[in-house]
C-alpha cells in the first residue's frame, strides 16, 4: 500500500474529514450510486466519490467493480493508503478552508443560474478552469452568476453538502473582467444563502493556488486542514484473475 498525503486530524472524526461520504449518505443521498460501502455521484454530476474512512481490501474491490477495469477514478480528499496495484495518475496537494467570519451578503447584480444556463456555464468553466463542473453539477445546489451585456462573466455555487455544511465551488471570472472583485462578491452571496439555511460555508482549492487562498482568507475563511486531490487507475484485471494467470 502507498500512503497519499497528510492524514486527517487525529483529535477525532469530523464531518469534513470525509465530506463526500457525509454528503452522499446525508443531504445528497438522492444522487448516490453505491456498490458495497463505496458511493459516488453520477458521472455527469460530480467526480467526487466516497470511500469509507478506513477502506479495506473489499472496498477497493467494490470501487473497481463500480468504476470498471482500467478506469481512472478521482480520490479527492483521500489521504490514506492506495493499493500497490492501483496506478496513481494524478496527485496535488490541496487545502480545505472554512468560514471564520465571512461578511456574507446578497449581491444585487447576482442572478440565479439553472439548467437553461448550463451551456454558458460550461463555456465559462472551459475558459477559466476553476475545477470540475459537469452538465448536471448545477443540480447540487444554488449557483449564482453575474452578466455583463447579457454574457455570463462570473459565477460561483454549491457542491458538496455534508450535514450542517455546504461547499462553495466553481468560483470563476472571465479574464476580461478580472480585478473587479466579482469572484469575492459571488462567494459572499453564495455564503449568505448557506448561512440563511443555518449551515456553514467551506471550500477546497489547490495548495499552490496562493492567489485564491489569499482572496478567501481576506474574505473571512481560515485553513482547517491540508488534503489531497488525486486520481488512480483501477487494475485492468481483478487480483484473483492476475494470481490465477499462467506465468511465462
Amino acid at each position: 500500500m502507498s500512503v497519499i498525503g497528510p492524514r486527517p486530524p487525529t483529535h477525532g472524526p469530523h464531518v469534513l474529514d470525509n465530506p463526500a461520504l457525509a454528503s452522499l449518505t446525508g443531504p445528497h443521498a438522492r444522487f448516490a450510486e453505491r456498490h458495497g460501502r463505496v458511493l459516488r455521484y453520477p458521472l455527469d454530476v460530480s467526480p467526487w466519490l466516497a470511500l469509507p474512512d478506513e477502506p479495506e481490501a473489499r472496498d477497493w474491490a467494490d470501487l473497481a467493480v463500480l468504476a470498471g477495469p482500467g478506469a481512472e477514478v478521482p480520490l479527492n480528499g483521500y489521504c490514506g493508503e492506495v493499493p500497490e496495484d492501483w496506478e496513481i495518475t494524478f496527485h496535488v496537494g490541496g487545502v480545505q478552508l472554512v468560514d471564520d467570519g465571512l461578511a456574507a451578503a446578497p449581491d444585487a447584480e447576482a442572478v440565479r443560474l439553472g439548467p437553461a444556463d448550463v451551456p454558458e456555464m460550461l463555456d465559462l468553466v472551459e475558459r477559466t478552469r476553476p475545477g470540475p463542473f459537469l452538465p448536471r453539477t448545477v443540480e447540487l445546489g444554488t449557483y449564482l452568476g453575474i452578466r455583463r451585456e447579457g454574457a455570463l462573466v462570473a459565477m460561483a455555487g454549491e457542491r458538496l453538502h455534508p450535514p450542517g455544511w455546504t461547499e462553495i465551488s466553481a468560483v470563476c471570472t472571465d479574464p476580461a473582467v478580472r480585478g473587479q472583485g466579482l469572484a469575492g462578491r459571488l462567494v459572499l452571496a453564495v455564503a449568505h444563502g448557506i448561512r440563511e439555511r443555518g449551515e456553514t460555508p467551506f471550500l477546497h482549492t489547490s495548495a499552490t493556488n496562493t492567489r485564491a487562498i489569499r482572496l478567501y482568507e481576506a474574505l473571512g475563511f481560515r485553513l482547517r486542514r491540508t488534503t489531497s486531490f488525486l486520481a488512480a487507475r483501477v487494475p485492468r484485471r481483478p487480483a484473483d484473475e492476475r494470481e490465477a494467470a499462467p506465468v511465462g
